[in-house]
């Protein structure tokens, strides 16, 4: 895999409040109202709370102290060594509240939309290339014929869409994670952008995995390169959505009360796999889902909205998966079809492939084989419907076979009459049902 290392992807630290490229007034709000809120006494504990470096943190507090928002105690805090203590003036007290009125965001120094922009190109999901041994070896247990990796292969190297799309049963799901597994590099993640003097959250625990910083042993001859504290170096995100996924959840989220928003589901997988399972058992139709999508998968670009009605783009760096039981002739216009940039059918597997994924099973599940019983399911059972093998029938048949063994206490076997028992199961009979 064409990988870079996390200290090439590193965003580098600010070196000046200059390079912060954000309005002074906001930055020195957010000064105020983290001290405010989090009660911190010197520069190093606020450097902490801002995500920022030292020699910044000090030059806002400088600016603060002009103003006359801030002022030194006067003595050596308690908590900081030989730092000097700082505290907001009765001034500085006022104008956080009145900041926090407009906005409750304190914390982290948000990065800029145009400097994101540029770490968004640095890490993207187009620079990797996926060889077909690492896709074979992500894929786990999965048997997948050569000619599905063929396709694949170049699918998830060109970083665009996907659609998946084949009966139920068949192992999508399991290969959407497998995609996401063969991707396994890391990248960094803001913990908030900011457009338009507004603050946008971006990191969420719920979906980023965040990678545990090494701590800083200053006896090391070569230390670990800093990045910039404001992001959060985290696994390439995966964001899976299914039957509840809807238009609005696409939107930037408002929250009245905090005055903040929150990225949306497909920002949130900048970098990484945006996943939409069961496609058509939404709300929605597929087509407007895709329609909502036709922007950002053409042109790598999203357009968001404020509450004020402004809108503005922001980087669309993210391999959409589309899985579906339909055909997309059936959910999808021609038009709709050619903005997906590869299809590919997830049938079932033949005889030889199905045979090997039951011995893999039940190897795995410690059923022993027993050829006179796979022969009367292959001669017997599945002739009754057409001799169509799903991927997911091995796991499902081997496992009501362990149950029945387990009730009747028997050890692990295979019969005739197991499978007989186990079929029963697998499909429920037609037959109409008198209320």
């Amino acid at each position: 895999m064409n990988m870079q290392t996390p200290s090439d992807l590193a965003p580098p630290q600010p070196r000046s409040l200059a390079e912060m490229q954000l309005p002074m007034v906001m930055m020195r709000d957010i000064l105020l109202k983290t001290i405010f809120r989090k009660n911190t006494e010197t520069v190093s504990e606020t450097a902490s709370a801002l995500c920022l470096p030292i020699p910044i943190t000090q030059e806002l507090i400088d600016l603060a102290r002009a103003q006359r928002l801030v002022e030194a105690t006067g003595s050596l805090s308690a908590s900081g060594g030989n730092e000097l203590g700082y505290q907001l003036t009765d001034a500085g007290k006022a104008r956080a509240l009145d900041a926090l009125a407009q906005s409750e965001y304190f914390g982290a120094m948000p990065v800029p939309l145009a400097i994101y922009e540029q770490q968004v190109k640095r890490q993207s999901i187009r620079n990797i290339q996926v060889t077909r041994s690492q896709l074979t070896a992500a894929m786990g247990s999965l048997v997948l014929p050569d000619s599905l990796l063929d396709h694949l292969g170049p699918a998830v190297s060109a970083g665009r869409s996907i659609l998946m799309y084949g009966p139920p049963g068949n192992g999508k799901s399991s290969i959407s994670n497998g995609i996401r597994n063969a991707l396994g590099d890391q990248i960094f993640v803001p913990r908030a952008i900011e457009y338009s003097g507004q603050v946008i959250t971006v990191y969420d625990p719920i979906v980023h995995d965040a990678i545990e910083q090494e701590p800083d042993d200053p006896t090391r001859l070569r230390r670990p390169k800093r990045f910039d504290a404001r992001y959060v170096r985290c696994k390439r995100p995966t964001v899976v959505t299914g039957g509840e996924l809807s238009l609005s959840m696409l939107d930037l989220v408002y929250n009245p009360t905090a005055r903040t928003y929150q990225a949306p589901l497909q920002m949130k997988s900048t970098g990484g796999i945006f996943i939409v399972d069961d496609l058509g058992r939404q709300a929605e139709s597929p087509q407007a889902l895709i329609n909502r999508w036709i922007v950002p998968l053409e042109e790598n670009k999203d357009i968001l909205g404020l509450q004020s009605g402004e809108k503005f783009e922001v980087p669309f760096d993210t391999l959409v998966i589309f899985s579906t039981n339909f055909h997309p002739n059936e959910i999808f216009d021609k038009a709709a079809l050619r903005r997906i940039f590869f299809k590919i059918l997830i049938d079932g597997p033949n005889q030889q492939d199905f045979l090997k994924i039951f011995a893999l099973v039940a190897r795995k599940k410690g059923m022993p084989l027993d050829e006179k019983a796979l022969i009367y399911l292959l001669k017997e059972k599945y002739p009754q419907i057409d001799n169509v093998y799903a991927n997911y029938q091995p796991v499902f048949l081997i496992d009501q076979m362990i149950s029945i063994c387990e009730f009747e206490g028997l050890p692990y076997q295979m019969t005739p009459e197991l499978i007989d028992r186990a079929w029963d199961n697998l499909f429920v009979r037609e037959s109409e049902i008198i209320h």
